[in-house]
């Protein structure tokens, strides 16, 4: 052992003793070998993979002693698109001479002990070309200590400055010095990347805890020689990996996995010379971005002429996108937004004035200018509208999406506040809203990007806040706390203070709505600075001095802070007194749901619920619903790394009827991020001042009489101050508030003139002439819907990106035409209603709506010259045209609508999905090569996990991929002669590996058709309707219902029953299973003896009202009425079984289909009204020959507290049956109504799966709060009965087959108007118009 330590000294001391920087001799060219690879795919062999190769000698010499040259001798490029590590590389022949010149032009850096300075190159030499030299440079980065053998430090690489590990050893066998060197690229002081479209996504670390998204490490091996002044590099190897998983899996991930090798070969005496050209610094060792951010990785374009391209790229989508969506329109509306990023702001304008007069072609680039997101765009934006080029409309669209796409730097920051500030802007609000907040939202997003980005850029918006303060201009004051709650920086935290209630003495003074944005505007900084917005949010809820409804918001911002256990258990314990039930109830609901949330990024807080839900009293979990509630519920399927959440906050006020405010929120989770996608929230707060300034606010009167008062008051508008807003609403996209609404007297008193002046009147005569003449138009709506980019440089020098691309196109062509008998007066509005009594409408439509949407996923090398990526691409396609034509005959009471035959698609709707490998290169664009990524039959290496760390690899044994499934399901709906038919293709890698992502991998396609089936053709589907006393005439097969006590009657009866008899004899007989009756019974036995004395309360008989009373007055006699509604209903029946024999049907309703053979095909509806017994009956059959199926429904009002109903169905209405029988009692003491359900015979289907729900009730019923007892109830029967000890509690009994279930005192979101004696708060016979109109007038 002392012999080992003593080896070890002695070679630490050795190693010690040799200069570890590298050397580089002045008089010497010393001549590399070097090659680089870059991968893109699955780890797994057999499958496809994207990349590319280079390889190149290397010389380098010293140009003195801290400077040196490199250049690259007989450079060569390879692509690769194959199936991994079977097919070749395969040389890119013409990209290398393309490109000859450029590589082998030199280069000088600075290199002192190890370490890269600066890098000089020439003006040619383009910045892809550098990061290539970049990455050999990056090899030669060492930081070398003399002292120590194992040690870390931040490390300034070519990818920044990250996180790297050391290890130093030396064999003296072999006179090597081995340098082993590891970074972790996902720990680094400051990280080269640039991301598109997640300026808005917060990072879910709580999601990726188990297995990062993406993962990033390096290792540098290298193999040192002695030398005279210190160490010659003899070979260098470098493996990078990225990994990257969607979804919570160790081993379902795609990689890119970078290689390179620089290995010694010779030295020269013949020195590099740098070429005649000014050396220009051009940065350090760190990547340097190029062109990368302009290109779209979904496709590689020559762009030589970029305005004659656009304008080509441009015609082809308007020509190609009138009758319907053209397949590959997502992609071309991509490919015409790549050029427009790379045109100048003289191009658009040259563009734009060419087309600006042509309307499809303005509504194209309109569509999209605002994705280009360059700062170019924004300027063409702002220069067009104050020339007055854009409406209004058309800006507001233009600059909302402009805003959200474009790159947020310092000169955009500035060129939006320009146009904020801008007098024309100024004098419309509505638009200087718009700039303002997208002016806050700029802010945010140069703040993610520059985590440092100083508080100055939020002075102007400061300014505004601090002046209109000092003014009491609460409008500005509003806007400002908007766009401060947009920006969300925590500079903005003492301004807002300022506003807060209970914080500041200035803010008491300030409106409630002022008061409630300014704490809502804190929401974007707790998502920065959490622990600086908590404290001040509990303060605000527990200041009981505040209005509730200020509290309530507080408590919305301290738990989108993510409170601590000890934050949240303060607030549990200050609830126990809390004296306003609305903030208790809004605290309490708000923690109890948080209890349930599963989201990891909201465990802690959903722990610290359910500590705090232990610590408040459970009666605040009975209050209704006319309280203050706040609801979560969420969803997250942790395999998968994907979820939603939805919030809904409803804050009430005990003096009016309506709510305060309602705001609704959606989150959702993918790929370890989360995103708040869409809030709305409403508020009425002006309505609510006005209305408790009114008699409805007096607590003393009850809630009907406060509904009156509250509909007189709102009746009385003009009454409201002209300085407040009766309502506002706002609307959040990804967190940022994109516009906002107040509705005050002003707006009222404008929109009236408008809505009853002249103007709609001659909308609506310009409407009814351009239909008469006949409308025709065609309509495409382009969208880019995502761009999600994340561009990380490798090892080699060459950026790898990860991108998620949707784009959509909708297009549209409509034919509209009306025919008017007799024609409409020229003046509309002396119309009188005999003479619109008099008119037939006829009405023709045709359309024929398609939409094309493209999805790509993307893992790979983007760069202006090269691509080579593993892709997934998704594709939709519908169309679907439809023609109908209909006809009012007003005067006869006749309206039919026809769904006329159009010529369909081969398919109407096709869905496609597909990953693959792609390579492509600037050189011979149209030459890409595409590999599947699963290929149809895979040769898979079956190693365990433990083979591959074995130094020797056993025999490749070959693996079929499994078979593609391919199947086509077909429907042909009988009658109207359609077949519809669905053919499905998947194939994937499942047989590889059982995870999500090999799923997914593969080809699958589904597509739609329908046709016409085999039979006669259909000319047409009509549904008529006919009103009044021709409704007989209209009916096209005569209804006739068989009278049991005729012999045919008779006859018919028995061969049914023998018939059904028949069925029931093949009908399998199962014995019951006693699960359910011993749920029951534990169920039972777990009940308290309290809850029983209760229930046996209100199991008192169902007492019914006498049939010549409505109402009894309470405690009047409960007598039985001499017969049964049964009985009595039975008697109509028998004195007429169909209406129909007596008197015409009230309506007629014929639903057929029109063959070429005049075959009757189809159902129709009679509806029968005798007003003397007060009896309604529909029946519906068929009128096919031969075809004795109807549905007969039969009801009857038997008194004012008693309803009937008897639907039957069947042959003749005989087979089932099924009677309702609903009506109005006392149970106890107390006013109820029962309704109850009988049947004599039901279908199979029907008793399957009621058995089978039955199973389930038990238990459903005890987590409901249901007493459930084991009884001998009729198997035929259920009945229900709801009782109401007060105005707003339920009591209420159900009795199903073998059970009982019941529950009592349920508390009810609003009072029922039933007094206890049984008698109605309102009367019901009246007519609720003249009701209200009557109440509003009173004095």
């Amino acid at each position: 052992m002392r012999a080992v330590v003593l080896a070890l000294t002695v070679a630490l001391v050795a190693s010690q003793q040799i200069n570890l920087v590298p050397e580089f001799a002045l008089d010497k060219t010393y001549v590399y070998k070097y090659e680089a690879m870059l991968l893109g795919g699955l780890p797994q062999e057999g499958l496809a993979r994207a990349g590319i190769k280079v390889s190149s000698k290397v010389h380098l010499s010293a140009a003195t002693e801290t400077t040196f040259l490199m250049k690259l001798m007989d450079p060569l490029l390879h692509e690769y698109a194959g199936i991994w590590p079977k097919d070749p590389f395969v040389p890119a022949t013409k990209l290398t001479s393309a490109l000859a010149a450029q590589l082998q032009i030199p280069i000088k850096f600075e290199y002192a002990n190890g370490v890269v300075g600066k890098v000089f190159a020439p003006a040619g030499v383009s910045p892809t070309v550098l990061n290539l030299h970049r990455g050999i440079l990056n090899i030669l980065q060492l930081n070398l200590k003399k002292t120590q053998n194992i040690y870390e430090l931040q490390e300034a690489g070519a990818q920044g400055v990250c996180r790297t590990h050391y290890v130093i050893s030396e064999d003296p066998k072999a006179n090597h010095i081995i340098v082993t060197k590891s970074k972790d690229l996902s720990h680094c002081q400051e990280r080269i990347m640039k991301d598109v479209g997640l300026a808005y996504t917060e990072k879910c670390a709580e999601c990726t805890e188990r297995v990062k998204s993406l993962i990033e490490t390096a290792s540098y091996n290298y193999i040192m020689k002695p030398a005279a002044a210190g160490v010659l590099i003899a070979e260098a190897t470098v493996e990078e990996v990225h990994q990257f998983s969607p979804f919570n899996e160790i081993h379902g991930a795609a990689q890119m996995e970078a290689k390179q090798t620089l290995a010694f070969v010779e030295i020269e005496k013949t020195p590099v010379v740098p070429i005649k050209a000014d050396y220009l610094a051009r940065g350090s060792l760190q990547y340097e971005f190029a062109t990368e951010i302009l290109q779209t990785p979904i496709q590689l374009m020559k762009i030589s002429d970029a305005p004659a391209q656009i304008i080509e790229v441009l015609k082809h989508l308007v020509a190609n996108n009138v009758a319907m969506v053209h397949d590959d329109a997502p992609l071309k509306f991509v490919q015409l937004i790549q050029l427009l990023r790379a045109a100048t702001l003289e191009n658009i304008e040259a563009i734009w004035a060419q087309f600006k007069d042509k309307p499809v072609y303005r509504r194209w680039l309109l569509d999209a200018l605002p994705a280009v997101g360059t700062p170019v765009i924004v300027k063409f934006i702002k220069e067009k509208f104050l020339a007055g080029e854009l409406t209004t409309p058309e800006f507001i669209q233009a600059l909302v999406v402009a805003l959200q796409m474009v790159t947020a730097d310092l000169d955009t920051i500035q060129l939006t506040a320009s146009l904020a500030l801008h007098e024309k802007i100024a004098t419309i609000p509505a638009l200087r809203e718009v700039v303002m907040l997208g002016y806050g939202s700029m802010i945010a997003k140069h703040c993610v990007a520059v985590p440092t980005c100083p508080a100055e850029l939020l002075r102007p918006i400061h300014e505004i806040a601090a002046e209109a303060i000092s003014k009491n201009d609460i409008p500005e004051i509003t806007l400002a706390l908007k766009v401060l709650g947009n920006a969300g920086h925590p500079a903005s935290l003492k301004p807002i203070m300022k506003l807060l209630p209970g914080l500041r003495t200035a803010a008491t003074s300030l409106p409630l709505r002022v008061q409630v944005d300014a704490i809502l505007a804190l929401r974007n900084i707790a998502k920065k600075e959490p622990k600086l917005v908590q404290p001040v949010a509990l303060q605000l809820v527990l200041d009981r001095a505040l209005h509730p409804e200020v509290r309530m918001v507080a408590c919305i911002v301290l738990f989108e802070a993510k409170p601590s256990v000890a934050l949240v258990s303060s607030l549990a314990g200050a609830l126990k007194t809390e004296t306003n039930m609305h903030v208790a109830s809004f605290a309490y609901s708000h923690i109890k749901s948080l209890t349930r949330i599963t989201a990891p990024d909201m465990a802690a807080v959903a722990g610290a619920a359910n500590v705090a839900i232990k610590l408040m009293s459970r009666k605040l979990d009975r209050l209704s619903f006319r309280f203050s509630r706040a609801l979560q519920l969420d969803f997250y399927h942790t395999p998968l790394m994907i979820g939603a959440a939805g919030s809904a906050y409803m804050i009430n006020d005990a003096a009016t009827i309506l709510p305060r405010a309602v705001v609704a929120k959606a989150r959702a989770y993918l790929a370890g991020a989360a995103a708040d996608v869409l809030e709305i929230g409403v508020r009425t707060e002006g309505i609510q001042e006005a209305l408790l300034q009114s008699p409805a606010a007096d607590e003393s009167v009850d809630r009907v009489t406060k509904v009156k008062r509250t509909l007189r008051a709102l009746a009385n508008w003009k009454a409201f101050p002209t300085n407040q807003p009766l309502a506002s609403a706002y609307v959040k996209l990804l967190g940022q508030e994109v516009a906002y609404l107040n509705i005050d007297k002003t707006v009222i008193e404008e929109a009236i003139p408008i809505a009853t002046g002249p103007k709609p009147r001659e909308l609506l005569k310009a409407a009814l002439k351009a239909l008469q003449e006949g409308i025709a138009f065609q309509y495409a709506k382009p969208l880019l819907a995502a761009e999600v980019r994340r561009i990380l440089p490798t090892a080699v020098g060459v950026p790898m990106e990860l991108s998620f691309y949707t784009a959509a196109v909708a297009a549209a062509s409509v034919n509209v035409k009306a025919t008017i008998t007799p024609p409409l007066p020229e003046e509309i509005e002396t119309m009188t209603l005999e003479q619109l009594k008099k008119t037939d409408v006829q009405f023709q439509a045709e359309a024929r709506p398609s939409v094309a949407l493209q999805t790509f996923a993307v893992m790979g090398v983007n760069t202006a010259l090269i691509q080579a990526a593993v892709m997934a691409r998704g594709k939709i396609r519908t169309i679907a045209p439809g023609k109908v034509a209909a006809r009012a005959d007003i005067l006869k009471g006749n309206y039919k609508v026809e769904a006329l035959p159009v010529e369909l698609p081969e398919h109407i709707a096709a869905v496609s999905f597909e990953t693959f490998a792609v390579v492509r290169n600037i050189e011979e664009p149209t030459a890409e090569r595409t590999v599947p990524l699963v290929p149809e039959l895979a040769m898979q290496n079956a190693q365990t996990p433990a083979d591959y760390l074995s130094s020797e690899i056993p025999d490749e044994t070959p693996v079929r991929a499994a078979a593609p499934f391919h199947k086509t399901l077909c429907l042909a709906v009988p009658y109207i002669e359609i077949k519809g038919c669905i053919e499905v293709h998947s194939h994937n890698a499942a047989f590889i590996r059982n995870a999500p992502l090999f799923y997914i991998i593969g080809q699958h396609s589904a597509r739609a058709a329908v046709s016409r089936a085999e039979g006669p053709a259909v000319e047409r589907l009509e549904l008529e309707v006919q009103v009044g006393p021709r409704a007989a005439e209209r009916l096209l097969k005569q209804i006739n219902l068989i009278d049991e006590e005729t012999p045919e009657g008779k006859a018919f009866l028995l061969k049914l029953r023998e018939i059904l008899e028949t069925e029931d004899k093949n009908v399998p007989v199962s014995s019951e299973s006693s699960s359910s009756s011993r749920i029951i019974s534990s169920s039972s036995s777990s009940m308290s003896s309290s809850r029983v004395t209760e229930t046996a309360t209100i199991m008192e008989p169902f007492k019914k009202f006498h049939k010549d009373r409505y109402l009894a007055p309470h405690g009047a006699s409960k007598a039985r009425s001499s017969g049964s509604a049964a009985s009595s209903f039975e008697a109509l029946q028998k004195q007429a079984k169909f209406l129909g024999n007596g008197i015409p049907p009230v309506f007629a309703v014929i639903a057929r289909a029109v063959r070429v053979d005049h075959k009757l095909l189809g159902y129709q509806l009679a509806a029968y009204f005798d007003k003397p017994t007060a009896r309604v009956q529909l029946v519906i059959s068929s009128i096919a020959e031969n075809d004795n199926l109807k549905i007969c429904a039969d009801g009857a009002l038997l008194s004012k507290h008693k309803v009937t109903a008897k639907v039957a169905w069947g042959p003749e209405c005989q087979q089932y049956a099924v009677t309702a029988k609903a009506e109005a009692g006392v149970l106890g003491e107390f006013p109820a109504a029962r309704l109850e359900l009988e049947w004599e015979r039901l279908p199979v289907i029907v008793t399957t799966y009621a058995k089978k729900l039955s199973k389930h009730i038990p238990m459903a019923a005890f987590k409901a709060g249901f007493r459930l007892e084991r009884a001998t109830n009729s198997e035929k029967e259920i009945e229900l009965t709801a009782a109401l000890p007060t105005q707003r509690s339920l009591n209420v009994i159900a009795r199903i087959p073998e059970m009982t279930l019941s529950r009592m005192a349920i508390p009810l979101p609003a009072a029922v108007p039933i007094n206890p004696d049984g008698t109605l708060s309102i009367h019901i016979d009246e007519d609720i118009l003249s009701w209200i109109q009557k109440h509003i007038k009173e004095e």
